[in-house]
């Protein structure tokens, strides 16, 4: 068992973890619309509005579930209301053999690619294309015997928690540790689909952070990216959010997920907003130093004759910063001047006897 998680992991020789931007997955998922074409052009579109990888979701409808009708198996409400589930997984799998021509594409114009597995022969498929990097998903997070199959390939495992209490999650964090696995990353999770911006708690991605000891990001699923710059403000090293074509198109999860144009937005404002965090400081900044000059100081705003006892009437504090600091206003006053003083002179120690 190994005693503590990495504080930076790498994953295809990019970086994660708080000294490095923000690493943007963009979640296929199901908005390939049964469509390989579509598939590879979602890949392009994430490579061309800067994301960092692609996940795929690797399961079939016989992985998931059985192909049964009775009331255990229906949705009822929500975006899949009146599919049982095994029709819903039939419409929304990315087909195994799609993966090895997505592997290869996304690997010919240089993005990332892994995906989620939902079930050990999803692992071996996943292992024979060389897969860098795991995803196990929320509804799979009490799979302990999964996560102990993905822990041991070594790869870097990354795991949602949409649903777990503090049990489920210490169980599946013992579980990625005692099968050896070092480069651990939690993502908080609403596992609702859209979710509800007010039930985020972003707050706890640091006490993700601080009380597992694992690099912390958002799986996020609520519409529109503010939840999810927020939360690199918040301390997420990594951000997920599922992403399609155009949700004119209407595929299984279209609805919360980000068209281009949303997710560039993504990918430029979150980076922004890692870079504004920077660290405690209280020096002068080096943007700061042309504009010292328009700092208030002390100047003469009279004409006076030397030898003159200095009252409020010849003295303000104004701008720029040529004179003395406004704190020293009440030890000039009742100085005289050692010589005449033309309006405009900045107050300086040389003109005045005590």
């Amino acid at each position: 068992m190994i005693d503590k998680f990495a504080t930076e992991i790498t994953i295809d020789g990019t970086k994660i973890g708080a000294d490095s931007p923000p690493y943007i997955i963009a979640e296929l998922s199901a908005n390939h619309n049964g469509s390989l074409d579509r598939a590879i052009a979602t890949i392009d579109m994430a490579k061309a509005m800067g994301a960092d990888a692609i996940k795929l979701q690797t399961y079939s409808a016989d992985t998931m579930t059985i192909d049964c009708d009775n009331e255990h198996f229906q949705i009822h409400g929500g975006l899949w209301d009146g599919f049982n589930l095994y029709k819903l997984y039939q419409w929304a799998q990315t087909p195994f053999s799609w993966h090895k021509a997505m592997f290869e594409h996304a690997r010919k114009i240089g993005i990332t690619v892994f995906s989620t597995p939902f079930d050990e022969t999803a692992v071996d498929l996943l292992e024979s294309l060389d897969c860098p990097a795991y995803k196990i998903a929320s509804f799979e997070a009490t799979d302990l015997a999964l996560i102990e199959k993905v822990a041991k390939t070594g790869k870097p495992l990354i795991i949602s928690t949409g649903m777990a209490n503090e049990e489920e999650i210490n169980d599946l964090v013992e579980t990625a540790k005692n099968a050896g696995c070092t480069n651990l990353v939690l993502l908080h999770c609403i596992s609702s689909y859209p979710a509800p911006v007010d039930q985020s708690n972003l707050h706890t991605i640091s006490d993700i952070a601080q009380r597992w000891q694992v690099i912390p990001g958002l799986s996020d699923h609520t519409l529109g990216t503010s939840v999810a710059i927020t939360a690199v403000a918040l301390g997420a090293c990594v951000i997920e959010k599922h992403v399609t074509l155009s949700r004119d198109d209407k595929g299984p999860d279209s609805e919360f997920s980000l068209e281009p144009n949303e997710l560039e937005q993504l990918v430029e404002q979150s980076k922004l907003a890692w870079k504004s965090l920077g660290r405690a400081s209280y020096e002068r900044k080096p943007a700061e130093l042309a504009n010292l000059k328009f700092r208030r100081s002390l100047f003469f705003v009279k004409d006076i004759a030397k030898g003159t006892k200095i009252t409020n009437e010849h003295v303000r504090k104004i701008r720029p910063s040529s004179g003395l600091a406004p704190k020293f206003y009440n030890d000039v006053i009742g100085c005289t001047v050692k010589c005449d003083i033309s309006l405009g002179t900045p107050v300086s120690w040389e003109l005045l006897n005590e």
